[in-house]
């Protein structure tokens, strides 16, 4: 029960400074015999994934499932990290720089890869600080930098190594070394170190009693430069205040236990063999599933379905890195390559980066042609597809800046011949883009078409009223007429209607209605004039009070001479004199003589007859000397 017989005391801080998003990450897990402390500062600029969070606790999980203080351990655990790093790099490339303790209480191995820093304190003083994987390492070590000017030498963050590197991973692990009671431990990213020099360490070190304070004094010191932009920063500080002291070894003890280890080897041999055996099976189930897992993924290859051919690759990976198959190893690693390089074509399609997924597909061409499980022809037909579509979003944004400069015909010629390029690509998503602008095109068209119509139209009709004020009636209605038409054309309807009581109004004043020749001559009983109206539709004709003929008429109008037109005019005398009856375009009214016989222009009307009736376009009223019936009957229209 190492970790009750010792006191480890453990505290951290780690904030954004002057970003959003802090990217550190610490944790650390303290067991009954061994203790692991990790750091991590995230290198990418993922939103959705945190780099430095996934390799901690990759590295912590790995850890406890069986923890060791074997730099062989350490290394796998580290490996894992990093693998799991690539594995998930589909953005953006994900990285991070790493730094791992693992200790028994009694001593520690740390092991780095990057610039996360370890500083080892031991009385006060500095007992020994991680190197760094850095260029400005390098030149500190060939004499070409001092140990002050490293922290701020502009090669600090060019870095040899880190976790999730594409090609080879190389962390430094350390050897085994010794804690003594009062030990400090400080783990730290480069927003700490970069701030707070050594000596400033030294001192915050002397006046910290706890590994709270410590941290604490640390994080003032770096906001107390007030530096206009302050990175993510995070340090973690372990206080050894009591280690873990061995059980003085008895050489007799362990001398005794040995033989009578080997007294029992040598009884039961067999148990060996067995378990051997049992390993040798372990093994053999090992193998089967990595061959299984190849199998699986190369038919989902075959499949096209290339993110579980990658998940799959990478499960046969795991394996044949257990049994240390190099040969299945590198071949698996190949086929997981080119499945993660179609996997982010794939997703860079669908983000609509054609070009970056060209690349990622003729990537994936180069090595796809080796393994038989990645048909090469839906490779080309990919990246042929997306390089139509890269073409086809060229000529879209053309469109979009021909529309932005208002040259809508032109832009939807430019959208029409993309829109035939998407159907020829099989891109339903850019035809519903298209779709969408061709309408908005049109849209704009129309809208100018019709305005440039209504413009025409109104100079049209103003026209129109110039001319009908000028006394130009034909010009008017021309004018009328064509600016009819065109708000016809354009759905105004409205403007359709007003014309057609212009066109009316011009027709009016070009055809004026002349009064009938006689009717302003006509007298009543009184000799008071009988006033004549223009012809209106079917008017009763005048009764003399004598009997004189009675007429109806109907759709009377402005007869020549001086007559009236009467339709189906007819009447009696009382003398027995024949009746009359007037015909259509008659050019005079006839008049009843006192012996019934026609008679042509005014007669006279006798003492006390009365007045005749209005009359649209009749002629003077015929009178007779005989009494006869006064009522007359119209066809057309009643009058009195």
């Amino acid at each position: 029960m190492r970790k009750e017989n010792s006191d480890f005391k453990t505290a951290f801080v780690s904030e954004a400074g002057s970003f959003i998003d802090n990217r550190d990450y610490f944790a650390f897990v303290e067991l009954e015999d061994m203790a692991c402390y990790v750091i991590a500062d995230g290198l990418d600029t993922d939103r959705e994934v945190h780099s430095a969070k996934m390799a901690v606790s990759v590295i912590l999980e790995n850890f406890m499932e069986k923890p060791s203080l074997s730099r062989r351990k350490i290394r796998q655990d580290l490996e894992a990290a990093h693998e799991w790093l690539k594995f998930e790099s589909r953005r953006v490339r994900l990285k991070a720089s790493v730094l791992v303790v693992v200790t028994n209480y009694t001593q520690m191995v740390w092991a780095t890869c990057g610039n996360a820093r370890l500083y080892h304190f031991r009385g006060g003083r500095l007992n020994l600080r991680s190197k760094d994987q850095s260029l400005a390492q390098l030149l500190l070590e060939d004499g070409r930098v001092s140990e002050e000017g490293l922290s701020g030498h502009e090669e600090r963050g060019n870095l040899l190594s880190y976790m999730g590197r594409p090609d080879r991973f190389e962390p430094y692990i350390s050897d085994k070394t010794p804690l003594s009671d009062g030990d400090v431990l400080l783990l730290c990213t480069p927003g700490i170190w970069e701030e707070v020099e050594l000596p400033e360490m030294l001192d915050a070190l002397a006046e910290s009693s706890d590994p709270d304070s410590l941290t604490d004094t640390l994080e003032d010191i770096v906001l107390s430069k007030q530096q206009q932009m302050v990175n993510n920063y995070t340090a973690a500080a372990v206080f050894a205040n009591k280690t873990f002291t061995e059980t003085p070894k008895n050489r007799k003890k362990w001398i005794m236990r040995i033989a009578i280890l080997l007294l029992t080897m040598a009884i039961a041999g067999g148990g060996i063999w067995y378990a051997k055996a049992r390993q040798a099976a372990k093994l053999a189930e090992t193998v089967v599933q990595m061959t299984e897992f190849e199998q699986d993924g190369d038919e989902y290859a075959s499949a096209g379905d290339y993110p579980k051919a990658l998940k799959a690759y990478s499960e046969a990976k795991n394996a044949a890195s257990k049994l240390k198959d190099k040969l299945h190893f590198q071949l698996l690693r190949n086929k997981q390559r080119v499945a993660q390089a179609m996997t982010d074509g794939d997703e860079y399609v669908k983000d609509g980066s054609f070009d970056m997924a060209v690349d990622s597909y003729t990537k994936a061409l180069g090595e796809a042609e080796k393994y038989k499980p990645f048909k090469v022809e839906d490779i080309q037909a990919r990246i042929e597809r997306s390089e139509a579509v890269a073409k086809l979003t060229e000529v879209m944004k053309e469109g979009d800046m021909q529309f932005q400069n208002q040259d809508y015909t032109g832009a939807l010629e430019t959208y029409k011949k993309a829109y035939r390029a998407a159907i020829e690509a099989n891109y339903p998503s850019g035809q519903k883009q298209l779709e969408t602008k061709m309408e908005e095109a049109e849209g704009k068209i129309n809208t100018i078409y019709r305005e440039t119509k209504t413009l025409q139209a109104d100079n049209l009709e103003k026209k129109g009223d110039r001319a009908l004020a000028a006394l130009d009636y034909n010009a008017a209605i021309e004018a009328y007429t064509l600016a009819q038409e065109i708000y016809q054309e354009i759905d105004k309807l409205e403007r359709v209607l007003a014309m057609e009581r212009k066109i009316a109004k011009a027709d009016e004043k070009r055809n004026p209605i002349v009064p009938a020749a006689g009717q302003a001559d006509s007298v009543s009983a009184g000799g008071v004039p009988v006033s004549g109206m223009s012809g209106t539709q079917g008017t009763n004709g005048m009764n003399g009070l004598n009997g004189s003929s009675g007429y109806s008429g109907s759709n009377g109008r402005n007869g020549s001479g001086g007559g009236s037109e009467w339709s189906g005019a007819s009447g009696s005398s009382v003398d027995g004199a024949s009746s009359y009856e007037g015909s259509e375009d008659q050019a005079s009214a006839s008049n009843s003589s006192p012996n019934g016989s026609a008679s042509s222009g005014p007669s006279p009307v006798n003492p006390g007859t009365t007045a005749g009736s209005e009359q649209s376009g009749v002629g003077p009223a015929s009178s007779t000397n005989s009494s006869q019936d006064r009522s007359a009957t119209p066809e057309g229209g009643g009058g009195s």
